[in-house]
């Protein structure tokens, strides 16, 4: 029997389609452009949902932080496009908060290549 989705679940995902629609179509600031929702993360009283994201042209968390100030100063707009968008009572305010899990990972396969590029080395 395949696994029910719980509704935080199904309105997270709703919330990062919009979203990522949103800062792809109607933001016009050039500090939040290439920005990228990775997860959205809902409450279980719907009050509050937390969107990881991240930034192509951005490296490091200190400099996606004046991107994520943009980002959590235009969430009043966003929620309220978001909010037109569906029926429900009402929508969770929204936090965004910069992914470095994309990085981390990049970071450690870039590890485990050299190390098996170092190790395959001493076989010959």
């Amino acid at each position: 029997m395949p696994k029910e989705y719980s509704r935080s679940e199904r309105v997270a995902d709703f919330i990062k389609r919009e979203v990522a629609l949103l800062l792809q179509r109607e933001l016009r600031d050039p500090r939040v452009s290439n920005a990228n929702v990775n997860a959205v993360v809902v409450s279980r009283d719907m009050s509050i949902a937390k969107i990881y994201v991240t930034f192509f042209d951005k490296e490091t968390a200190e400099e996606a932080k004046q991107a994520v100030e943009v980002l959590n100063g235009a969430a009043g707009f966003i929620r309220t496009q978001v909010a037109s968008q569906h029926s429900m009572r009402s929508t969770p305010k929204l936090r965004f908060y910069f992914d470095d899990s994309v990085r981390q990972g990049e970071h450690l396969s870039n590890l485990i290549d050299r190390a098996i590029a170092g190790s395959g080395s001493d076989d010959n």
